[in-house]
């Protein structure tokens, strides 16, 4: 296989992906450092990453290897702000979902999240953890600006913010969240409305990779093999966890704890352009410009690859 995978180490959310490309590579090949990022040439990337406010690290060198992806994962929301300068990114199947939360301290007067209006919060700006702060607001009749927002990167710091007292509240993605409840102990609160939002960690790709027919193909043969080892470790675990420890740098306790905050789906969630259409205007503000159209969105989605795979399953 000559596929070069994509995919940001850290989170535990890659698991399926890192099984997968261990049984069809017997080991030869590894899943890169990255993400959507990836799919795009420095000369779009340069386009997609102006007029983006508040950036953490807006002056770092672009990514190695840009535009040197076959696929990439990510959570939906950077597949919607990237795919702006590049409208050929497809998301072509969903991997995982990130079961989110709202981890607070109780000792901070907070027992709901309308309790957290005037509180310091942290996130990682702009990212699926900052959306879904955005919608638990909405959802209490609060705003972004009702809050006292403390961005931080990388999600390490954001759980030692919390750890340490310099914010309230945090909204982050797992073990983040897990290692900072498990350190305040009965202090620590977890606010979370069920079905509100779950992030869609996704496969991403480009039109012209799927319509090369060598290349298609490499694809679903990749994409066969993550389904399988998205049931695989749904079932055992215990078989991946070796791996994502070597790989995220993270605890094995980390993982095992924050394990139940994440399902591996491997599918086509029928809500995908729902929630896609749905956070599309938050993107759209702060990259300042119009949100596109739910046709515009619903073409960044092509399920005919998954279909394949499916079948072939």
């Amino acid at each position: 296989m000559n596929l070069r995978v994509f995919g940001v180490h850290s989170v535990i959310e890659l698991a399926p992906v890192l099984h997968a490309m261990r049984q069809v590579s017997g080991g030869t090949r590894e899943v890169e450092y990255g993400g959507v990022a990836h799919l795009i040439d420095a000369g779009h990337l340069l386009q997609a990453q102006e007029g983006m406010p508040g950036v953490i690290n807006k002056e770092a060198p672009l990514p190695r290897n840009a535009g040197g992806a076959d696929l990439a994962t990510n959570a939906e929301t950077q597949t919607l702000r990237m795919s702006v300068a590049r409208p050929d990114i497809r998301i072509i199947m969903t991997v995982a979902e990130g079961l989110y939360r709202i981890v607070a301290r109780r000792s901070a007067g907070i027992a709901s999240v309308r309790d957290l209006a005037g509180k310091r919060v942290g996130t990682f700006p702009r990212t699926s953890a900052s959306f879904c702060l955005y919608k638990e607001l909405a959802h209490a009749g609060l705003s972004e600006d009702d809050i006292d927002i403390v961005p931080m990167a990388p999600a390490g710091e954001i759980a030692r913010a919390m750890i340490a007292g310099e914010v309230d509240a945090i909204a982050i993605w797992e073990p983040a969240a897990q290692d900072a409840f498990d350190a305040l102990g009965t202090d620590a609160i977890e606010l979370k409305t069920p079905g509100l939002y779950r992030e869609m960690f996704n496969l991403n790709t480009t039109a012209d990779k799927l319509a090369d027919p060598v290349k298609r193909a490499e694809v679903v043969a990749f994409m066969r093999a993550l389904i399988a080892s998205c049931r695989h470790i749904t079932q055992h675990p215990e078989d991946v966890w070796p791996l994502s420890v070597r790989t995220t740098g993270l605890e094995l306790e980390s993982i095992k704890a924050s394990w139940r905050h994440h399902r591996w789906i491997a599918a086509m969630p029928a809500d995908l352009l729902d929630v896609m259409v749905d956070e599309e205007p938050w993107i759209a503000a702060e990259q300042n410009r119009q949100p596109r159209s739910r046709a515009e969105l619903g073409s960044l989605i092509d399920d005919s690859v998954f279909r394949e795979a499916s079948a072939a399953s």
